[in-house]
């Protein structure tokens, strides 16, 4: 693995500028993936969107360093954690990344499958070090202060439920169908709420609460660090609300992580995991409610991808002759 040298002197952007770049990168790498969908091959997978996102940021202007990065916690394919990508000419910037987010949904054809980007200011990501798991609340900007991750589920539903002007009976709640989560949604349930269990896609689940089309009132549950930083930077571009906590899921990535000086306690704000201006970008790799799936049509490679950014969500079809 070869990674640029850091040589250049630390400059500062409008990380705006570099919105181009990872619609590249995230184009680039769900239609790569696409040629994997229903193959059962999940590795495969990932490591074709891998090396495709990564091909593309080679050429982004600056110097971006991966703060956070997926694949070590499953032994996967990844961007790793302190790479260098850019030309290496040009401002720094950082960036958290899962070049496909829902593995499983792209190996098995199943709606859902992303490839996932966000960029921000350079030393603005927050790092999870060894944590490769968090608890987390997300939700619009309207609950965004009422909620707390020490409180139980039936008083986050309550809250929630007010700030948002309705019964608890009315709340949409999204919760990965994982067994960790088995007690947490016969809770929310026994509470009147109804729960959307997808397998996977924390990044989805998540911007299913910020994108009001899809009726999706808040996210809870244990998901992975680099989704939530990732996460993150979409609920700071949209003035949403979102907490988390390392959770670590075994006895070595906790001792990991107390070794490492970290608090498996302490309560992260959006703004303490995304500190400073930041972009997110999805590019849909299977079809969901997100975003479709690459497509031929007379000559020509068609993808649609999502941008939240600058308090704005837009929705981008982009059409590349083969």
């Amino acid at each position: 693995m070869q990674y640029q040298s850091e040589v250049a002197p630390r400059t500062s952007t409008d990380i705006h500028t570099l919105e181009a770049v990872a619609l590249a990168a995230t184009r680039r790498a769900a239609v790569a993936s696409f040629a994997w969908v229903g193959r059962n091959d999940q590795k495969g997978a990932d490591a074709a969107a891998t090396a495709a996102m990564r091909e593309a940021l080679a050429d982004a202007p600056g110097r971006g360093k991966v703060v956070i990065g997926e694949g070590e916690k499953d032994d996967a394919p990844m961007l790793f954690n302190g790479e260098i990508v850019g030309t290496g000419h040009g401002p720094d910037f950082d960036i958290a990344v899962d070049p496909l987010e829902g593995t499983s949904f792209c190996a098995h054809d199943l709606p859902g499958s992303l490839a996932t980007i966000a960029f921000a200011e350079s030393g603005t990501f927050w790092s999870p070090g060894p944590g490769f798991y968090m608890d987390k609340i997300v939700v619009g900007p309207q609950a965004k202060d009422v909620i707390d991750l020490d409180d139980p589920a039936e008083e986050t539903l309550a809250k929630v439920a007010k700030a948002l002007g309705k019964q608890v009976s009315e709340l949409r709640v999204m919760i990965m169908d994982k067994p960790r989560h088995k007690e947490l949604i016969a809770r929310v349930v026994r509470a009147g709420a109804a729960v959307q269990t997808p397998a996977g896609g924390d990044v989805g689940g998540s911007l299913a609460v910020l994108l009001p089309t899809l009726d999706i009132d808040l996210l809870i549950g244990v998901g992975g660090t680099p989704e939530g930083v990732m996460t993150a930077a979409a609920v700071r571009a949209l003035g949403g609300g979102m907490l988390g906590r390392l959770a670590p899921q075994r006895k070595e990535e906790a001792d990991n992580i107390l070794a490492a000086g970290m608090s498996l306690d302490r309560i992260y704000t959006c703004d303490e995991l995304v500190s400073g201006d930041a972009f997110f970008v999805a590019s849909g790799v299977n079809g969901g409610p997100l975003v479709g799936r690459p497509r031929k049509h007379q000559g020509a490679t068609i993808t649609e991808s999502l941008l939240i950014s600058r308090g704005e969500i837009r929705h981008i079809t982009h059409t590349t002759f083969d």
